[in-house]
């Protein structure tokens, strides 16, 4: 199993090229399902997690070819409508095949998700959308069988008790395409990622307005054809860089970014006294000093986004005064902390919110990562602090971030993976 071994006090510096955006590859992959004909992806990055969604689309009778970075998706004639839990439990995002397979097929058999250990994320709101289409829902030993003769356009409601789910919002979005009249989700996420996803089925002859407002409309068609389409950046990953830049005073330029999908993120990079200019398409992000403190509330986009919150958690763990960071998207999204207290952070939680004393230094230590987003976290802490910092259990990183550690080296980072 591999791990990173880290040797911090190094400033980045240079330029870094931001990656496809993960969370939208991975919709964008299975709604290739909805047409018989080709779709073509391009600029994928090599990520376990597209790993996995590939062989679940295989798994289902699905042509998949992948050549360089571009993806051929070939989903012609009969395939079994069935995602096993072998694959799905790799991955939550695996039931985006949910919605697609019961618009084409009528019926359909998924396994109830698995992936990062961050708290209870249902899928209540997935059943929600697609039973207010006509479908009928039964969970049968751990997996989700769905069934309707045809889907029906209807209106809805889909927000939740913690606010839009974007998974839910493109599930429903992809199902619709096909039902027939007209589907209004209210409620609908508003993140890049949904829209992303809805300007790839449009080149598919979706009829599809108000994607990235909080109201979609969406007008069923017959059929749908093959497309070609180049997925949006990764904000999380240029976020990630711009943290790194950050908690090292460094100074980095992320290039082939989308700034207009981070202002929340550059605000309070910013507000913590981080220089921050913002190009087309880049990012300048230098700092000389200690970060000061700043408040940090998670919420759906246009707000801060959950996925950088441990990054900025490790950054505010060597602040100047008290931080708070409160988490009201997932919770047991808390689990770096106790990792960054080993590194010498001083971070008490309390039910949703961190409580964040700035300590001038982080000391290396080993630490082991427990998702995604955490993983990244502790890289960022490891790069900050003095000695050597051992992260276990980097296989998590693997899955959003591709070689994290090539993309860190040239900016001067001393890091290494090492197999076990």
């Amino acid at each position: 199993m591999d791990r990173f071994k880290i040797r911090g006090g190094r400033p980045l510096r240079g330029e870094v090229r931001v990656a496809r955006a993960k969370n939208a590859v991975l919709p964008l992959l299975a709604a290739a399902l909805l047409s018989e004909d080709t779709c073509v992806i391009d600029d994928v990055p090599f990520l376990d997690d597209v790993v996995t969604m590939l062989k679940l689309l295989e798994s289902i009778g699905v042509k998949v070819e992948m050549k360089d970075r571009t993806i051929k998706i070939s989903a012609a004639g009969r395939l079994n409508p069935e995602a096993p839990y072998d694959i799905v439990r790799k991955m939550r995002a695996s039931y985006y095949v949910l919605g697609p397979l019961l618009a084409r097929f009528g019926d359909c058999r998924v396994s109830l998700p698995g992936g990062c250990a961050i708290g209870p994320r249902p899928v209540d709101l997935h059943l929600k959308g697609i039973t207010a289409l006509g479908a009928r829902v039964k969970i049968e030993k751990g997996y989700i069988h769905a069934r309707a003769r045809s889907l029906r356009g209807n209106t809805m409601m889909l927000e939740g008790q913690k606010g839009p789910s974007v998974g839910a919002t493109i599930n429903t979005m992809m199902a619709a395409v096909l039902a027939r009249g007209e589907t209004v989700i209210e409620g609908a996420a508003c993140e890049p990622e949904v829209v992303d996803v809805a300007q790839f089925l449009s080149k598919m002859g979706a009829d599809i307005n108000g994607a990235g407002t909080p109201t979609i409309t969406v007008r069923g068609v017959k059929e749908l054809r093959g497309a070609r389409h180049t997925p949006i950046p990764d904000r999380i990953e240029a976020g990630t860089f711009a943290v790194a830049a950050a908690i090292t005073r460094g100074r980095v330029e992320i290039i082939g970014c989308e700034p207009r999908h981070l202002t929340a993120v550059i605000t309070k990079l910013q507000e913590s006294g981080i220089r921050v200019e913002a190009g087309a398409d880049r990012l300048l992000v230098e700092a000389r000093s200690r970060p000061q403190a700043v408040k940090i509330s998670t919420a759906p986009y246009p707000g801060f986004p959950t996925d950088l919150q441990a990054q900025f958690t490790a950054l505010l763990s060597i602040a100047q005064g008290t931080s708070t960071v409160t988490e009201n998207i997932f919770e047991s999204r808390f689990l770096h902390c106790l990792e960054l207290n080993r590194m010498g952070a001083l971070i008490d939680i309390t039910g949703n919110m961190a409580v964040i004393h700035g300590v001038e230094q982080l000391e290396g230590a080993q630490v082991m990562a427990s998702d995604l987003r955490a993983s990244a976290a502790l890289v960022l802490a490891g790069l900050a602090a003095r000695g050597q910092t051992e992260i276990l259990r980097i296989y998590h990183l693997d899955r959003g971030y591709e070689r994290l550690e090539n993309k860190l080296k040239p900016l001067g980072a001393d890091i290494r993976r090492v197999s076990s």
